[in-house]
């Protein structure tokens, strides 16, 4: 696959911050996509995270879940491994931000929950991803 198709099935479906549909506070989503068996984020994706964080009202109000992902390409233990890797990796990226530690929450998935069929190469392109889910404070 070339890196056209890759931000193109990007584009559509995580291109724009998803709101809630259910009755309460609304809560975002924003995806970090990466390559198979890497836990790099590239330029292009810090911005537009950036950009996303930059966009939601009273994010000090807020709290940050960042959930790692990956295909079932490679052992259970190597893609829990990797899954820890691309959520550090998002994490420093918000902390290079100015996000406060305290503000965020990691859940390491690995291959256990994916979203996407990973029976097809689409679908491990989209598995391979940190969501990070900003919501309202629960007190």
């Amino acid at each position: 696959m070339n890196k056209f198709f890759f931000v193109a099935i990007s584009l559509l479906f995580y291109a724009l911050p998803a709101v809630s549909q259910e009755e309460g506070p609304a809560y975002y989503i924003k995806s970090v996509f990466f390559g198979g068996g890497s836990y790099y984020i590239d330029e292009q994706q810090v911005r537009e995270l950036y950009d996303f964080i930059d966009e939601i009202p009273g994010i000090e109000n807020m709290e940050i879940l960042i959930q790692s992902h990956t295909d079932n390409i490679g052992g259970l233990e190597y893609n829990q491994w990797l899954s820890q890797m691309r959520s550090e990796a998002a994490f420093q990226k918000l902390l290079e931000k100015g996000i406060q530690s305290e503000m965020m929450l990691i859940e390491d998935f690995g291959e256990q929950n994916p979203y996407f069929d990973n029976q097809t190469w689409e679908g491990k392109l989209r598995n391979r991803r940190v969501d990070v889910i900003i919501r309202p404070l629960v007190l």
